[in-house]
């Protein structure tokens, strides 16, 4: 932003600046080895699982992750390896800036509309990122948006997904837990690779395990690596991260703010034998909310309460009229409230013993959890 104080000192210090994108470019052209992972919904999720899995295996890759990962105290680390894990986000297309040796596409859906216009320059976008991979192309061959974007590319490609027609996928999928699944790894080349258990709920993050682990023997790792990386990893910060709780009341937060993420968020979250799902949302950005308006509405009704606080607009002003009272009518016995103390109060006078309450979004929708917490 112009008005940005720092940027302002900077510029008035004649001290050089430039764009955290382009920076991350230029490190990632630094290594031999850059594991770049995109994708509209994991990438956070399944850098910080690659990134488990290098570290303990003593691979000692540089990371830069866009949550915190436990393991390493926080969201980024510097190796002495040549490899480096890093997110490759697509937003205003950030990521075509990055210099991946391998690019990893975990799906493409319908997001930052307000930027792309429709799905198929989204669909473009991917393609030119993909043909910046220098060894290879890891991508979902599930998902027809993302085997799309490859369309035309003369490049290395190796696919996974839980179709048996990818080069690796799992078998023998088991909820073992609550928050524990078992699942077989399987090489249609070599066979069954490991048996692995990762502590993270919900199928979609056995696909984003099994891209981990495909990721990681790109940088040397061997199957049992994978195997016990997977299992010491409990999740990134804001990842259906269980906070506390309160009166037999669990309090969790989860960084969803996408229709398809929010889905298999309170999709994992109902399977989890609580006796009800509050999801607290905090809509983010305008053009998002209006353009996926009707999303929204089906995934959230997946719970069985929803609160919803007002739409949190971060760089864009309210041209589009919308309004957090327009997604609740859309949904049956929905309320909302316009701020987090109102909310707080709503829902820990109204949720019972043994209800899971999880907060939504990528704004500060957190901070409400925490509120929670203390009442």
């Amino acid at each position: 932003m112009a008005d940005n104080p720092e940027l302002i000192a900077a510029m008035e210090s004649d001290v050089p600046a430039i764009e955290r994108s382009v920076l991350l470019g230029i490190v990632t052209g630094q290594y031999s080895n850059a594991i770049c992972v995109s994708g509209t919904h994991g990438k956070t999720t399944t850098t910080s699982m690659i990134t488990q899995i290098l570290v303990e295996a003593n691979l000692d890759p540089t990371a830069v992750i866009g949550g915190k990962l436990p393991l390493i105290g926080g969201s980024g680390r510097g190796g002495e390896s040549d490899t480096m894990v890093c997110e490759a986000c697509e937003f205003v297309d950030t990521f075509l800036k990055l210099y991946p040796d391998i690019a990893v596409i975990l799906n493409i859906d319908a997001d930052h509309l307000d930027y792309f216009g429709t799905v198929e320059n989204i669909i473009k976008s991917f393609h030119k990122f993909a043909s910046n991979a220098t060894k290879a192309i890891l991508v979902n061959g599930d998902d027809a948006n993302s085997m799309k974007a490859l369309e035309g590319l003369d490049k290395k490609v190796i696919t996974f997904g839980f179709g048996e027609e990818n080069d690796y996928f799992p078998r023998n999928i088991q909820v073992i837990s609550e928050r524990h699944t078992q699942f077989e790894l399987w090489s249609k080349a070599d066979g069954l690779l490991s048996r692995m258990v990762i502590a993270v709920p919900g199928h979609h993050n056995v696909l984003n395990a099994v891209a981990a682990a495909v990721a990681s023997f790109q940088a040397g790792a061997t199957p049992e690596q994978a195997a016990a990386g997977l299992s010491h990893f409990g999740g990134a910060k804001r990842r259906f991260e269980i906070l506390g709780q309160v009166r037999g009341i669990t309090i969790a937060d989860d960084y969803a703010h996408h229709p398809a993420e929010i889905k298999v968020t309170l999709e994992a979250a109902k399977s989890m034998h609580y006796k009800k799902v509050w999801a607290v949302f905090q809509p983010f950005t305008y053009s998002r909310t209006k353009m996926l308006l009707d999303d929204f509405a089906a995934s959230l009704s997946i719970a069985d309460q929803v609160v919803l606080s007002e739409i949190m607009g971060s760089r864009e002003k309210n041209t589009y009229n919308i309004y957090a009272k327009d997604l609740a009518e859309k949904i049956e016995g929905c309320v909302w409230f316009p701020e987090f103390p109102e909310i707080a109060q709503y829902v820990m006078s109204h949720a019972e013993d043994g209800d899971l309450v999880i907060t939504l979004g990528c704004g500060d929708v957190n901070k409400c959890a925490n509120m929670m917490l203390t009442l």
